[in-house]
């Protein structure tokens, strides 16, 4: 069976599309030829974003990730439009750095805030999205649901406990839902370390330098290597689901 990069026809989600890694992995897929719906908070930007991708019939909309109603009226919108949903990636995400010790600095509303969005606005979307993603294709394709979490969730570090408690349980979400959604859907989630983004622009140099001298493959991550991921898992990787693939150099190794 041979092997493919092109996603021509198909018609993709990115959520928080907009954003400097979202903005990456939508240009990406567009570059494979799916037609891709680009979500955020500010609908301007989101049309921008979508009208300079390569290729035809993208689209740009405002709709928050924890709006479960909004969502629903996406997803009709969607059918109505295209007729098909083959991909989505939940993409959009919230931190703040506090530091682990911090416990006061930690307060009850950034921890909700963060579960609001990176947890609850993943599920939501996938619950919103989950019919059209089920509907059987000429093709005998699957629908695809990539949860973008981060070795957070596994290493306990990153920007503060709740982030990293937040992209653990999409981890455990990647793992139901994979389970529950086949043979149908799959799920499968895509854990970058750091990502030379706009999150690290705003970090210590130094800071971003020690991560670099201790992750063996000796950089950072960038958004590409996050998009090319992703990309592997919709066109080349497609007997797997229920997994976490990491994009970070090995940096859990040291």
């Amino acid at each position: 069976m041979g092997i493919t990069l092109s996603l021509a026809n198909q018609v993709v989600v990115v959520t928080g599309g907009a954003g400097g890694i979202g903005s990456v992995i939508a240009r990406r897929l567009a570059e494979a030829e799916a037609r891709v719906i680009i979500t955020d908070l500010n609908g301007e930007r989101a049309q921008e974003t979508a009208a300079g991708l390569p290729g035809a019939g993208h689209w740009g909309v405002s709709v928050a990730v924890d709006d479960s109603a909004g969502l629903k009226g996406l997803a009709d919108q969607i059918a109505e439009r295209y007729g098909r949903l083959d991909v989505l990636v939940n993409c959009a995400g919230i931190t703040r750095p506090v530091a682990h010790d911090d416990l006061d600095g930690l307060d009850d509303e950034l921890i909700d805030a963060i579960f609001r969005v990176n947890w609850r606005g993943s599920f939501a979307c996938v619950r919103a999205f989950r019919g059209l993603l089920a509907a059987p294709r000429a093709d005998g394709e699957r629908g695809l649901v990539i949860n973008i979490s981060s070795i957070a969730g596994t290493t306990g570090i990153g920007s503060n406990v709740a982030y990293c408690a937040s992209k653990a349980a999409v981890n455990a979400m990647t793992l139901s839902l994979a389970r529950a959604l086949a043979p149908a859907i799959r799920v499968v989630a895509v854990a970058p370390g750091w990502v030379e983004g706009e999150y690290a622009k705003r970090m210590d140099p130094a800071i971003l330098e020690v991560q670099r001298q201790k992750t063996p493959l000796a950089r950072l991550a960038q958004a590409e290597d996050v998009a090319e991921a992703i990309l592997a898992v919709a066109t080349s990787l497609k007997f797997s689901t229920g997994c976490i693939i990491p994009v970070d150099g090995g940096r859990p190794l040291n």
